[in-house]
């Protein structure tokens, strides 16, 4: 058995961020949905590619806005110096709202308690007049305020602006990408609050009801931005079984990830040798094991043990066995196979890497899990031209 050696300076475990190709898919967007605003969703470290990195060149292509779930991930780009316009849009009952002022991050808000605490916490602040989104449910039945409340939120929010409160910037809302009529059907409710809204006497700048999916198979529904997440990281939101027409390649679209890491161990063995735990591989004859130090602790699912792809020297492996928390094996036979050798899990398929989308089918899960849940000791190197 061999191991790696201590002088690799390398890391262990790398996904590499390609920003040239972040930089080709904003502005590829851009022309494919034509909106007047792109916003660039870099909510969870960016789906796991880092939020600095990929918010930074996502304005320099040309993103509007960035959006985050959370506050605290607005918060933690202004502090990285991002100035352009941010939303935020989840909120628990003790949202940091003073902080989001501070930091002038503009509130998506579902509902007409958050609307006052947001006022609440800029009375604090006299300088500051809050800018908010109202984000409205329309059938996807998680956050957004039900119908029933449009008409208090809508006057309450139009009292408050008359009055100098807070500024309404937008409504938004999300469909389910169930169908073409299910996501028509949240359209309809969706225009119901607008003029609702502009019955009230609120006149909202920007309309969205679109992420990834509808901005690219909906084009009814894009009004007057766009909200890109999955896309803008170049995978297509559609299943790999769907229509080829609307495949990464397709849309002109770049993975931006690849995750490798560095083979640690090589190991002969002999025939019916076991495979990590249980044993739910054993080997058919002699052969050569490289060991992968990835795991789901990493974020490699265990679901994809004996399935999942690899790249190693040019030549197409799987994995044997079970997946473990920081580890898996690879049976590469007899062939030619080193410590220190790469081990390609998923990247760009024009380089020879096996797409994410293998990895998400051997995992029975979808493209947006696999890049998003890469873990933390996985070292982030960003690449590009210039």
């Amino acid at each position: 058995m061999t191991t790696v050696s201590e002088h690799d300076d390398r890391p262990t475990r790398e996904a590499i961020i390609d920003l040239d190709a972040l930089r080709h898919n904003v502005r590829r967007l851009r022309e494919v949905t034509g909106v007047g605003e792109l916003i660039v969703v870099v909510k969870a470290d960016a789906y796991g590619h880092g939020a600095e990195a990929i918010a930074r060149a996502a304005v320099e292509a040309g993103a509007d806005r960035l959006g985050v779930a959370d506050i605290t991930e607005g918060v933690a780009l202004r502090a990285a110096g991002i100035t352009a316009p941010i939303l935020a849009w989840l909120h628990g009952p003790h949202a940091a709202f003073g902080a989001a002022l501070d930091a002038g991050i503009d509130l998506g808000l579902s509902s007409v308690a958050q609307l006052h605490r947001v006022i609440a916490a800029a009375r604090d602040r006299p300088s500051v007049v809050p800018v908010v989104q109202f984000k409205l449910e329309t059938g996807l039945s998680r956050n957004g305020a039900a119908e029933a409340d449009w008409p208090e939120l809508f006057q309450a929010a139009a009292a408050a602006e008359a009055a100098g409160l807070v500024r309404v910037d937008g409504l938004f809302s999300h469909v389910s990408n169930t169908s073409t009529a299910d996501d028509r059907a949240a359209a309809v409710r969706f225009e119901r609050g607008v003029a609702l809204a502009t019955e009230a006497g609120l006149a909202p700048r920007s309309l969205h009801l679109a992420a990834s999916a509808a901005a690219l198979g909906e084009p009814f529904l894009r009004y007057d931005a766009v909200r890109l997440g999955l896309a803008v990281y170049g995978l297509s939101p559609f299943e790999p079984t769907e229509d080829a027409g609307r495949s990464a390649d397709a849309f002109g679209l770049r993975p931006v990830m690849s995750l490798r890491a560095t083979v640690a161990a090589v190991r002969r063995v002999e025939p019916g040798t076991g495979v990590s735990y249980d044993y739910s591989y054993r080997t058919s004859a002699a052969t050569t094991l490289a060991l992968i130090p990835l795991g789901y602790a990493d974020g490699v699912p265990r679901s994809a043990s004996n399935a999942g792809p690899v790249v190693i020297n040019g030549r197409r492996y799987r994995v044997c066995g079970r997946i473990a928390m920081d580890q898996f094996v690879v049976d590469v036979g007899d062939d030619a196979v080193a410590v220190g050798d790469d081990a390609v899990l998923f990247g760009d398929p024009a380089s020879g890497a096996p797409r994410v989308e293998e990895w998400a089918e051997a995992a029975g899960t979808i493209n947006y899990e696999l890049v998003t849940r890469i873990g933390p000791r996985v070292v982030r190197t960003t690449r590009e031209r210039s």
